[in-house]
C-alpha cells in the first residue's frame, strides 16, 4: 500500500529532530552566555533558530504534522513580531500547499473510489496537477459529467498511520512550540487533534456535513457553501469555488478588500453555528476564498462540531455582564456555567480587568483588528509577571466549550492577520445568542 507523501522513516526523523535540534540550539545559547554575550540576545536568537527548523519541516509534511502547523499558523499574530515577520510566507504556505502526489497513485484512487471507468463517465476532464493541498488530502480541479466545474479532494494513502504517527511525535514537539510562541499552551491543541482524527479521515461523513451546511445557506446573499455531488471512503467531489483565497487577502489585499473579508468572515463565525447548528471548526484561511459576487466561500466539513441549539447563550450573557462592568454578575456567571470551579476563590473585579483587552473591542461600532491589538492582548493574559496572569489560571474551561474557544481564539488570530475594519458592536448583537445591547454602555 502506497503512504502519505513525507511519511515513512524520513518524516518520523524530521520530526524527531526537531526537538533535538532544539535542544543543541539551547545548549550552545547557554555558552554564549557563559561567553559573555547578553542573556536576551541569545534568547532570540535561539528562539529564531527554533522557529526557522519548526516551521522549515513542518512546510515540507502532511498529515497531523501539517495540522499542526495549520493550528499554530492561525495563532501567528499572536507571536512577537521578531519571530512572525520572517516566517510569515512559511506559516501562510502551510495553509494551502505541500508536495503533491505522483499522479498514477491520484488515478489509482479514483478507479478504486469512483470505479474504472472515472474519466469517461463522471470527470470527462480532470487536471492532474494538484490546485490545493490540504493535511490528509489535495484537491484537483475537474469537470463534472454535466459540464459543471468540480473539487475532488482526494485523501492521501495511509492517512490515517500518518496520522497516528504524527499525533505521537508532535507530542514531543509541544515544549519546543512553546518557546518559538510564548505562553501558549499546545496540549490542548495536540488534544483536539487527536479527538477530531477520525471524524476528518471519514470523508464520507464529511460530504454529509458538507451538503447540511450548503443546504442552510442555499441562495444565501453572504455565503457560498458549495454542492457535494458525489462521495466515497476516499474522494469527495463538490462544486468548484473561485474567488480570492483569504490566505492572499492577507499578504497583498487594499484595504477595502481587508475590510471586506473580515465583516464577511467573523459574520460567517457567528451566524454559521445558528442557522446550521454546526460549527465549521477548522478556522485557517485555507479554508476561505472571497468571491467575484462578494460572498464568503467556506470549504473543508471534515472538523465541525455539533450544536443542535446554535452558539450558546451562555456566551452572550457573560458577555453582557463583562461589557457592562458588573463584575459580581460577571464571576456569578462564570460560576454558573463551570468556568469557576465552586472550590476556587477569586477577586470579581480583577476578573473584569482580566477580560477587558479581549471584550472592550465589542464596545466600538467598528474596530480594526491587526497583529498589534492581538499580541497586546495575548501579552495581557499570558505574561506571568502580571497579576492577571494568575486570574487566567484560576478559570476552568468546560467540555462543552472547548471545541468554541478553540475556533473563535483561531477565529481573533485570523481576523488580526487580515487587518479589516468590521462593524464589530453590530454584529455581535445581532448574532450572538444572549447579548442584552440594552446594557451595553455608549461607544466610545
Amino acid at each position: 500500500m502506497t503512504e502519505i507523501p513525507g511519511s515513512g522513516l524520513s518524516r518520523t526523523a524530521k520530526l524527531v529532530g526537531l526537538p533535538l535540534g532544539h535542544a543543541g540550539r539551547t545548549a550552545a545559547g547557554l555558552g554564549k552566555r557563559v561567553a559573555g554575550r547578553p542573556a536576551e540576545a541569545v534568547a532570540a536568537e535561539v528562539q529564531a533558530r527554533t522557529a526557522e527548523q519548526l516551521f522549515s519541516v513542518l512546510g515540507q509534511l502532511k498529515g497531523g504534522a501539517m495540522k499542526f502547523g495549520q493550528a499554530l499558523s492561525v495563532l501567528e499574530a499572536a507571536m512577537p513580531e521578531e519571530v512572525a515577520g520572517p516566517y510569515r510566507a512559511t506559516l501562510t504556505k502551510l495553509q494551502e500547499t505541500a508536495p503533491p502526489m505522483p499522479v498514477d497513485r491520484v488515478h489509482a484512487i479514483l478507479a478504486r473510489e469512483l470505479g474504472p471507468r472515472w474519466a469517461s463517465t463522471k470527470l470527462i476532464e480532470f487536471d492532474d496537477t494538484p490546485a490545493a493541498a490540504a493535511s490528509i488530502g489535495q484537491v484537483h480541479k475537474a469537470t463534472w459529467r454535466d459540464g459543471r466545474t468540480v473539487a475532488v479532494k482526494i485523501q492521501y494513502p495511509g492517512a490515517a498511520k500518518a496520522l497516528l504517527s504524527d499525533i505521537a511525535q508532535l507530542s514531543r514537539v509541544a515544549r519546543m512550540a512553546g518557546s518559538v510562541i510564548p505562553g501558549i499552551d499546545i496540549k490542548p491543541i495536540m488534544a483536539e487533534l487527536r479527538e477530531r482524527m477520525s471524524e476528518e479521515l471519514d470523508y464520507r461523513l464529511e460530504a454529509r456535513h458538507q451538503r447540511h451546511v450548503a443546504a442552510a445557506f442555499r441562495d444565501d446573499d453572504d455565503v457560498l457553501v458549495p454542492d457535494v455531488l458525489a462521495d466515497s471512503t476516499h474522494v469527495i467531489v463538490s462544486e468548484w469555488v473561485d474567488g480570492i483565497p483569504l490566505a492572499r487577502i492577507i499578504a497583498e489585499g487594499t484595504v477595502a478588500e481587508r475590510d471586506e473579508a473580515a465583516s464577511l468572515y467573523l459574520e460567517f463565525l457567528l451566524r454559521g453555528p445558528n442557522r446550521a447548528r454546526l460549527l465549521h471548526a477548522d478556522p485557517h484561511p485555507g479554508n476561505f476564498r472571497v468571491t467575484a459576487d462578494g460572498r464568503l466561500g467556506v470549504l473543508d466539513f471534515g472538523a465541525v462540531n455539533r450544536l443542535p441549539g446554535g452558539l450558546p447563550e451562555a456566551m452572550g450573557e457573560i458577555l453582557t455582564h463583562a461589557l457592562a462592568g458588573d463584575a459580581t454578575a460577571l464571576e456569578a456567571g462564570l460560576r454558573s456555567h463551570g468556568f469557576i470551579k465552586p472550590s476556587v476563590d477569586l477577586d470579581a473585579k480583577a476578573l473584569l480587568d482580566y477580560l477587558r483587552p479581549m471584550v472592550d473591542p465589542i464596545l466600538h461600532e467598528e474596530f480594526t483588528f491587526s497583529r498589534e491589538w492581538m499580541r497586546s492582548a495575548a501579552a495581557h493574559v499570558q505574561d506571568p509577571r502580571k497579576p492577571s496572569f494568575m486570574i487566567g489560571l484560576k478559570l476552568n474551561l468546560p467540555p462543552e466549550f472547548l471545541l468554541i474557544h478553540r475556533v473563535w481564539l483561531g477565529g481573533l488570530g485570523v481576523l488580526s492577520q487580515i487587518g479589516g475594519t468590521v462593524p464589530l458592536r453590530e454584529l455581535m448583537c445581532a448574532h450572538l445568542p444572549g447579548l442584552d445591547e440594552s446594557r451595553l454602555p455608549p461607544s466610545p
